[in-house]
């Protein structure tokens, strides 16, 4: 395989590990994944070429294990691969880490300059308020404005209400967006076919609640999510664009049970085999037992599928003598049961 070139956009003068490594990404890594990464900040200074094949026999590791784990990190966020017209990786760059992502265990330790505020409830800190005429006025005549009404007006194909200038107000003022991001956040909701800005504001909020400050994050945080988003719909055999029930399920499996892409595409391939209706749900059901029974890398799938299939056996043992479709291994998850409960809810 060809060099990979590793390029470094972190501000740091010596190979260190950040706080926000070890309190949120390295629980949930394995050990492969944590020993590439470890290796890529040590020579990522010194602009030293390395290859996938080198890295392997480094590590003891195969040159599929080397890519997992350069793809793992690759979908946190934590670094970007470029590939060349062969699609293979042609070069490694390493991104600022995500700030959005939470502990992986309760009780991380965290250096307390670095803690970020608690907020109970996000969604009432960022309430728009009721403006008055005044206040349009004000903003209106501000130096910037006109520009940024001018540019909002182009993306979205229609002169501006005072309902839409009211939600440019809040996201400028409440939000604190700067001009550049909310030219981004326009560019990103129109290209998406979102002109309603009812639906503009909820990207704005949840990009404030991330932290995000500038384009270069948004996008970040944009290409990430979109990637997670697609790679689940084409896993579970859909081509339209998803729903927003469709939507929170994904955003659930990853945020909320905080599985790797790994663990959700093997639920989807489970599901597809499985059944053609229900989906979603029937993949639902197989995370939240993967999340109940702590599963937290594809290792911990084998060892309930060991433990699944000993109980079936013994419950089942009895009637095997009569049957032979018996002697075949059962599936890990009775479909039949759960398309009952879904089609009864």
């Amino acid at each position: 395989m060809s060099q990979l070139k590793i390029k470094d956009y972190r501000n740091l003068e010596c190979t260190s590990v950040s706080n926000q490594f070890i309190d949120c990404y390295m629980a949930d890594a394995n050990d492969a994944q944590l020993k590439v990464y470890l290796y890529l900040l040590r020579h990522s200074k010194n602009k030293q070429e390395i290859s996938v094949s080198a890295l392997a026999d480094y590590f003891n590791y195969t040159e599929k294990d080397i890519l997992r784990a350069l793809s793992y990190w690759q979908d946190k966020g934590v670094l970007k691969l470029d590939y060349n017209a062969q699609n293979q990786p042609a070069g490694i760059m390493l991104c600022e880490l995500p700030v959005t992502q939470e502990p992986a265990r309760s009780g991380a330790i965290s250096a307390p300059e670095i803690q970020s505020p608690v907020i109970s409830s996000p969604e009432i800190r960022y309430v728009k308020p009721d403006y008055s005429l005044d206040q349009l006025a004000d903003f209106q005549n501000r130096e910037a404005t006109s520009q940024l009404l001018f540019i909002a007006e182009s993306y979205l194909g229609k002169t501006l209400s005072a309902g839409d200038i009211r939600s440019l107000l809040f996201i400028s003022d409440e939000l604190h967006f700067s001009f550049d991001l909310i030219d981004y956040l326009l560019q990103y909701c129109v290209d998406r076919g979102k002109k309603d800005f009812r639906y503009i504001e909820k990207v704005a909020i949840s990009w404030a609640e991330a932290h995000i400050t500038s384009p270069f994050q948004a996008q970040l945080q944009s290409s990430r999510y979109d990637k997670q988003i697609y790679t689940v719909m084409r896993a579970l055999g859909k081509s339209s664009n998803p729903t927003p029930r469709e939507t929170e399920y994904i955003k659930k499996w990853y945020q909320t049970y905080g599985f790797c892409a790994d663990i959700i595409l093997e639920a989807c391939e489970r599901t597809v085999l499985a059944t053609d209706k229900h989906r979603f749900e029937y993949a639902d059901k197989i995370l939240s037992s993967w999340k109940a029974h702590d599963v937290r890398h594809k290792a911990d799938i084998s060892r309930i599928d060991a433990s699944y299939g000993g109980r079936k056996r013994n419950n089942t043992s009895s009637f095997t003598s009569g049957n032979k479709f018996n002697q075949f291994q059962q599936n890990d998850y009775d479909f039949d049961v759960l398309e009952q409960e879904l089609l009864s809810n």
